[in-house]
């Protein structure tokens, strides 16, 4: 399981390669690496630990593998892959319950994206949800699918935008609870020098199903990041915290995001 100690130490070891070893790439990378829907392949690592969870104030901890891959389609458009398979570790939710760990569902996007001005970005496409929960506290056992799209504006050091889904369940185990998710998540970025850069990106979701009282998450917070090489590998690495000023009964007081991002500029 990786842990927030062992996240933090993380952070701290790759802050200090590239400050030390790695020269800060350019700002238009750093721009590129902020927004969802660039032409440029990424391999982001996004660990979220939550914690105070469940009735015993637990930590849950959920690795986030989401690899970016674009399409050229034609020279007004690209697809933009998106590709989330979560690893999470859930703690015991009732006296006498065991933890679990184990893959979540997975959770491929695909977005056609195109330049509305050389400084705005929209795209828009379907979303899936597939079963691959290896426990039945990590997933539902349902097959899901809706609408998604992101629009990214990136006027000076800003990187300002949003992303927003829907998923309904169409098949699966009928004694499963059905899906109907939404998720929001808007960014803002402040590039400074030398690769480093302010961002907040919370993640809002609601349960359409779940009783209204209990169906909202709303972080706020934000955090820090920067780009630089680790040889001649881009990166990009950022550490944040969010506090849920509304959440479900049960659900994270606040959480610590480290995310640890690979970047390929040229497509190699």
């Amino acid at each position: 399981m990786v842990t927030w100690r062992g996240a933090l130490a993380g952070a701290l070891a790759l802050c200090l390669m590239g400050a030390s070893g790695a020269q800060a790439q350019d700002n238009n990378l750093a721009q590129q690496a902020q927004n969802p829907i660039a032409n440029l392949i990424s391999v982001p690592f996004q660990n979220n630990t939550n914690f105070n969870v469940g009735p015993f104030g637990d930590e849950q901890n959920v690795l986030n593998i989401q690899p970016v891959i674009p399409f050229k389609l034609n020279d007004d458009w690209n697809l933009v892959t998106r590709w989330i398979l979560p690893v999470v570790y859930q703690p015991p939710v009732y006296q006498g319950d065991e933890s679990d760990f184990g893959l979540g569902n997975f959770n491929p996007s695909f977005f056609f994206v195109t330049e509305v001005t050389p400084k705005l970005m929209v795209g828009g496409g379907p979303t899936f949800l597939l079963p691959t929960n290896t426990d039945a506290s990590l997933g539902v056992d349902k097959w899901g699918a809706g609408p998604t799209a992101a629009v990214v504006w990136t006027p000076g050091k800003w990187v300002v935008g949003g992303l927003v889904n829907n998923i309904w369940s169409f098949a699966g185990d009928s004694s499963e609870p059905e899906v109907n998710q939404f998720l929001f998540q808007y960014f803002v970025n402040y590039n400074l020098k030398d690769g480093w850069y302010l961002t907040s990106a919370p993640i809002i979701t609601a349960d359409w199903n779940a009783p209204s009282d209990d169906q909202w998450t709303l972080p706020l917070g934000g955090g820090v990041g920067r780009v630089f090489n680790i040889g001649h590998q881009p990166m990009n690495m950022s550490l944040s915290a969010y506090d849920n000023v509304i959440a479900p009964e049960g659900a994270a007081d606040w959480q610590l995001r480290l995310q640890v991002q690979f970047l390929f500029p040229t497509g190699g």
